[in-house]
């Protein structure tokens, strides 16, 4: 009895010592800090934003292509800056770190005002003021009296809602040349976030009103039963009946595109940290649980979850990842039950990507993002994957489950400072006792082997 309790001590300690992922030391590589500011210095006049970089078979690969500010991805690069000022908050500006090369919050300011004219005067942008409001949601952070940010979250808030249908119960993303075909993407249920913003400044419970609104209407049209999702689904305008299911960036119209997959899921948990809905919970699991259980051997998260083999390569996502990587952190805070999984998860997918794409010689952070296959738009650096790469580190130092120089935190649940809260602290109690089974488990079985 004795030599069975020894042995399983020593496989319970093995696998307490080898469970948890490890952190790649590029996610705070003072590469991060030299390249965004050298994209910074870059930007051309009259401004326009990175979007993606040329791929990697042209002569020099890696090299950002601007665009103009009316461009859905406009307000990544803006917001990346504002992330290198809460990552110089966090962390302070050392030497070795190379944080106080520039100053990030006088930057992020800077660059965000080529997207002022928007909020009155946009054309491309539709359902996607919600991405390219993220730098003044930063600001109102820092100065929640900026009154720049406020009139520019409340405007993009109302352009959002003014194209909300009562009808079919969500905000339309693609404008159509048919009036009452009425298009919805996945990737709308992270531009939801800017109603809450504009709500938490107006008290206007019509915005709250429009977002569980559509993200119920979601809930019920775009998961399949195994918790994949479609790309996009097409209603009639005036009976809100579902048209067709299909995809625009996807293999098929039966496949997972592994992005949409990732805005989903990021997505849900969002509303539920808003709402604590339970149904929004059970589908940001649902969906987590998907993307996670068709991650491939090799650790690389597809462009589409479905996509065939053969002929090979099957391109990776990279942007995918790290998307995938902030909602299943997200995800930790808000489900404390599994927290730890789903923290282990992103840790796993960030180690997977990084091993996979970054890249030093590029101007961008990652390379090896789909920005749309169908497109041959592929083995691209895309600036939403660098911003997600950055703030899903930022976000493991909020959590207490890293360390400012990439190693795991000794003491998860020490210095928990992230938001949402309370769900936060719940979340880093629970994963410190999930995490802690073992040892209690170990040292009362070496107590009965000893006496």
């Amino acid at each position: 009895m004795s030599f069975f309790v020894f042995q399983l001590f020593l496989f319970l300690y093995w696998n307490t010592a080898t469970a948890s992922a490890t952190l790649p030391d590029e996610l705070f590589s003072p590469l991060i800090p030299q390249k965004i500011a050298n994209t910074s210095n870059s930007l051309p006049s009259p401004i326009q934003y990175p979007q993606y970089t040329n791929t990697w078979n042209v002569s020099n690969p890696g090299t950002w292509l601007d665009f103009i500010p009316d461009t859905w991805t406009s307000g990544f690069f803006p917001a990346t800056l504002y992330a290198l000022n809460t990552r110089k908050t966090l962390c302070g500006a050392t030497d070795a770190n190379a944080l106080g090369i520039a100053d990030w919050l006088e930057l992020g300011r800077s660059t965000s005002t080529g997207l002022i004219p928007l909020e009155t005067n946009n054309t491309n942008l539709q359902h996607d003021v919600g991405f390219v409001s993220f730098p003044f949601s930063e600001e109102l952070l820092i100065d929640s009296q900026n009154e720049t940010a406020i009139q520019a979250i409340n405007l993009f808030a109302a352009d959002l809602a003014a194209r909300f249908n009562p009808v079919v119960g969500c905000t339309r993303s693609w404008d159509t040349s048919d009036p009452t075909d009425f298009t919805v993407i996945i990737d709308n249920m992270m531009n939801l976030e800017v109603l809450w913003a504009s709500y938490a400044l107006t008290g206007n419970q019509t915005l709250i009103n429009i977002a569980n609104a559509h993200a119920n209407t979601t809930m019920i049209n775009h998961f399949r039963e195994d918790g994949s999702t479609w790309h996009v689904v097409e209603y009639n305008s005036t009976t809100g009946d579902v048209i067709r299911k299909r995809t625009s960036q996807g293999y098929s119209d039966s496949s997972t595109w592994s992005r949409g997959q990732a805005w989903a899921l990021y997505g849900f948990a969002n509303m539920y940290n808003h709402t604590k809905n339970a149904d929004f919970l059970s589908t940001a699991q649902r969906a987590a649980n998907y993307f996670l259980d068709n991650i491939p051997s090799d650790g690389n998260v597809p462009w589409d979850f479905n996509a065939p083999l053969d002929p090979p390569p099957r391109p990776a996502d990279s942007s995918a990842a790290t998307v995938a990587a902030n909602g299943l952190l997200l995800l930790a805070q808000v489900d404390p039950t599994n927290a730890a999984n789903w923290t282990n998860a992103a840790i796993q997918i960030l180690q997977n990507v990084t091993s996979l794409a970054w890249n030093p010689s590029w101007q961008s952070l990652l390379s090896n993002g789909t920005v749309n296959w169908p497109a041959n738009n592929f083995l691209t650096g895309i600036v939403y994957g660098d911003y997600y790469y950055i703030t899903a580190a930022n976000k493991l130092v909020q959590m207490g489950l890293a360390e400012c120089n990439g190693s795991t935190a000794s003491n998860p649940a020490s210095n928990t400072t992230s938001t949402p809260s309370p769900a936060s602290n719940r979340a880093s109690l629970t994963q410190l006792i999930s995490q802690d089974v073992n040892l209690y488990i170990i040292i009362t079985l070496l107590s009965m082997y000893l006496y």
